[in-house]
């Protein structure tokens, strides 16, 4: 990210030592919690996306969520939420209704299999953020966390 190579991007702003050190030290931090807690998930037969899916719509009015909005909440294309929709519905853990509102949509519904892997899944879940992520952080941490991801991601968004 700092190489300053002569020729292109002359009006490049590139980082600052100081900025490239933050840059990198949170990339490695995501990925460190990522990749433990998506193994922690994986021993309960679950991956990261399947159990964002089942939590969000477990939080969901009648356990459900057009299939359009799961995806810009999870920052996926609707095809690959689709897919990903397929192969969680043939292991029973959501099924598609029909959209009223979206002839050609979907809504996707937590079935009560579903309900039940997030229930037996949820506690090895939260202990392992703890284990990989919340432990390592004082309260002050959590706050100085907290603040600096609304500047970069305002809730919300």
């Amino acid at each position: 990210m700092s190489t300053r190579s002569s020729g292109h991007g002359a009006d490049t702003r590139w980082l600052t030592p100081e900025e490239e050190r933050a840059w990198r030290a949170y990339r490695r931090m995501v990925t460190a919690v990522q990749v433990r807690t998506a193994q922690d998930l994986a021993e309960h037969g679950l991956s990261e996306a399947d159990y964002e899916v089942l939590s969000t719509l477990s939080e969901r009015p009648g356990s459900a969520s057009p299939l359009h909005e799961q995806a810009a909440k999870m920052g996926w294309s609707r095809s690959r939420l689709s897919r990903h929709a397929t192969r969680m519905e043939s292991r029973g853990l959501l099924r598609r209704d029909p959209d009223p509102s979206d002839g050609r949509g979907c809504i996707l519904v937590l079935t009560p299999d579903g309900l039940r892997t997030l229930q037996a899944t949820a506690p090895a879940h939260l202990a392992s953020v703890r284990r990989h992520f919340i432990d390592h952080l004082t309260p002050e941490d959590l706050a100085a966390l907290e603040s600096l991801a609304a500047k970069v991601a305002p809730p919300g968004d």
